[in-house]
């Protein structure tokens, strides 16, 4: 599996924890939209696409089957998150 393409959509504004929004390209013919960038504890870490159920839980609508591939989706987005801050002159990712 190769991810292509990286969108990042910066999240200005907010008193959560959420830091950006971002659309990947697997493959060079699927793309998923709407994974969440989190901050928790000073570190980062993405949330796949949800949505709500009917009990007031939240049921992923598509994520990797295996600790791999979740890693490597993970990775590549927080590389092209930390991409996206430098050259729009933040520095979340400074120690």
């Amino acid at each position: 599996m190769t991810i292509g393409d990286v969108r990042i959509r910066q999240v200005r504004h907010t008193n959560g924890k959420l830091r950006a929004v971002a659309s990947i390209t697997i493959d060079g013919c699927f793309v998923v939209h709407d994974i969440r960038i989190f901050e928790r504890e000073g570190a980062f870490f993405v949330a796949m696409p949800s949505r709500k159920a009917s009990d007031g839980s939240y049921k992923d609508i598509a994520h990797p089957l295996n600790t791999e591939t979740r890693e490597y989706i993970q990775k590549v987005i927080l590389e092209s998150y930390e991409t996206f801050l430098k050259e729009n002159g933040d520095n979340e990712f400074s120690d």
